[in-house]
């Protein structure tokens, strides 16, 4: 045993020694050009201010760079973001000429050339890099809802739809190409039982057929494997309580 642990002594010595001697990598220095303006500095213009980064040390991603930009330089520098995977649209901006999502857009490895980042153009600028999306969002009318019916959506308005509940499910194994499977209908009854949704009834009478929701056998694997701790079957067992009276309703109507 005395020999084993001097020969990993050896090995683990000469590792170390390799690893010393490896050389450090080139600096791979990438200009980055970004679009500044803050409207709460009087008689602040808007330019373009040049930061360096050093690409082994950052993300693959425009958006890392931007985030080692204000953590490491400039923390005055302001943008947005959110999820980062390209879902919520938070860092919507102008790179090198075309609008596209920063978490989404790669580097460019060329180092020769820098990169130029602006706001979405046709919009007033808030500071930096942030846009007024007011216009955008503006609609003609608005659809309220009280506290109470809006509670009735959580635990159903954060599925992201990842699968993983509809792939756990057995059901949804034998008849996927029938059974909706559980993030769907959970889906279905986060609309369903939505104040503001006028169409309950149309969307009830599509899951008529033996296979869209009465395939579910309440295996509950969907519940359990949730990321999110959602409640997939409860959602369907919801929605086959609804089904009961939509179908009374449609019989004593006949």
């Amino acid at each position: 045993s005395f020999g084993i642990v001097c020969l990993l002594s050896v090995v683990q010595m000469v590792r170390h020694a390799q690893t010393a001697a490896a050389p450090a990598p080139e600096p791979r220095i990438k200009k980055f050009q970004v679009y500044r303006w803050d409207p709460d500095k009087s008689g602040d213009k808007p330019r373009m201010q040049t930061y360096e980064i050093d690409l082994n040390t950052c993300g693959p991603m425009v958006l890392d760079a931007l985030i080692k930009i204000k953590n490491e330089i400039d923390p005055t520098l302001t943008f947005r973001r959110s999820c980062r995977e390209g879902i919520c649209g938070s860092c919507a901006m102008n790179i090198n000429g075309g609008n596209t999502l920063a978490c989404l857009n790669k580097i460019d490895a060329n180092t020769s050339k820098p990169t130029k980042i602006y706001p979405l153009p046709h919009m007033y600028v808030v500071k930096d890099l942030v846009p007024d999306m007011s216009n955008f969002y503006e609609g003609k009318e608005q659809y309220f809802q009280s506290v109470e019916d809006r509670q009735k959506l959580d635990g159903l308005y954060e599925c992201i739809l990842c699968a993983c509940c509809s792939t756990s499910c057995p059901s949804y194994w034998w008849n996927g190409d029938k059974y909706l499977g559980p993030a769907v209908l959970m889906q279905a009854y986060r609309w369903m039982i939505d104040s503001r949704d006028e169409f309950t009834e149309e969307r009830l009478s599509k899951l008529q057929d033996p296979f869209s929701l009465y395939r579910c056998h309440t295996i509950m694997n969907c519940t359990k494997t949730c990321p999110k701790g959602l409640n997939p079957g409860k959602a369907i067992a919801e929605i086959k309580k609804m089904m009961a009276t939509y179908k009374e309703k449609k019989a004593a109507a006949s």
